[in-house]
């Protein structure tokens, strides 16, 4: 008789060194991945604004009772105010988890503003400011050249990053070595790092898009199947040099496009943020759970992804600096999705306020 909930719960079930988070604020999705062995969970301004056009009729009450008890409010404030209101939703549903663990799962990572992408000082403030909401919430900071400043802080400070708008080795490396610093600067205060649980996004779903949009166009020719490796090569690298450095911080998968996402870096200490949609997927699937994470990427296939330029920059770590990390292509589509998330929910507020 199988005693598993689906693949993600044999999963962690199987490898307790490995974390499923949800992707996702909304009550129902997380109370479906919290069933499932998922321990903490992840939101951004697309995410906020999908779970809200979803559930209209869930939040629309909270929507005008914030915009009564702040008349002086503009739509913007009232985004931000909902946005903590999901964030402590998530907050007080993953609380028993955040209990159990002594702190170091059951937390909900909210994202900054990404307007604020450029300005460590801005990132700085609203990371405090989220941090103060629930004592089991992290902050997402983009992987910018700003971004890794603002890590460096507000883990001085005591707070737990998570390291977002990231695909790159070179970012990984950067935001590890930024927590360090961080952490190196409490400790030489006599400060404690307990329950800091840092975490470094590599979003590696868009890095196999990225590699797509380019072979179509310039014309490269890879084995079919080949490009849907990318993502789970730069991991893999990334991975092997966080164990070889022995870093505090944590990788963790996100952007899922297909199943070697999951099937190809099971092992310990990852992460794995994923979207309801691919847990359902992944839960009723027949791929075996076995432990992959050690494996090497094939040869030929590497092979083939060398061949496209852009991979070298994905994959190698030292091929990016931090002054880079702002115009990197992946980077600049990513933020501009983010932004373009904020928009529709500053529109769904609007509609809501001027109605």
């Amino acid at each position: 008789m199988n005693t598993y909930k689906g693949k993600l719960h044999e999963t962690v079930s199987k490898f307790p060194n490995l974390e499923v988070w949800n992707d996702s604020c909304s009550y129902s999705e997380l109370c479906y991945a919290i069933d499932r062995g998922a321990v903490s969970a992840t939101t951004n301004p697309v995410i906020v604004s999908s779970v809200l056009k979803k559930e209209f009729k869930d939040w629309v009450f909270k929507i005008k009772e914030l915009i009564s008890e702040n008349p002086d409010a503009t739509e913007d404030d009232i985004a931000w105010l909902l946005i903590d209101q999901m964030g402590l939703l998530g907050a007080k549903t993953l609380e028993p988890i955040w209990q159990k663990s002594g702190g170091k799962q059951g937390k909900i990572s909210m994202q900054t503003n990404a307007k604020y992408y450029r300005n460590a000082s801005k990132m700085i403030d609203q990371t405090c400011h989220f941090n103060s909401l629930a004592p089991n919430i992290q902050v997402k900071i983009p992987a910018s050249f700003a971004g890794v400043k603002a890590i460096e802080e507000v883990t001085y400070l005591g707070i737990s990053i998570n390291a977002t708008v990231s695909f790159t080795v070179s970012q990984a490396l950067a935001v590890a070595e930024a927590v360090e610093r961080g952490l190196e600067r409490r400790k030489a205060e006599g400060k404690s790092v307990e329950g800091i649980t840092p975490v470094c996004t590599l979003m590696i779903g868009r890095v196999d898009d990225w590699l797509k949009t380019i072979t179509d166009e310039q014309n490269i020719l890879v084995d079919g199947g080949v490009i849907d490796w990318a993502g789970v090569a730069v991991f893999k690298k990334a991975y092997a040099l966080y164990q070889e450095k022995a870093y505090t911080t944590r990788l963790l998968t996100a952007a899922y496009r297909n199943h070697y996402h999951w099937s190809q870096l099971i092992g310990p200490n990852v992460c794995m943020t994923i979207p309801y949609n691919w847990q359902v997927k992944l839960n009723n699937c027949s791929v075996p759970v076995k432990e992959t994470l050690h494996l090497p990427v094939d040869a030929n296939i590497l092979e083939q992804l060398n061949t496209i330029p852009d991979f070298k920059d994905f994959y190698e770590p030292s091929a990016l600096t931090p002054e880079q990390f702002d115009t990197f292509g992946s980077f600049k589509v990513t933020l501009n999705q983010f932004l373009k998330g904020y928009d529709e929910l500053i529109s769904q507020i609007r509609c809501v306020m001027v109605d």
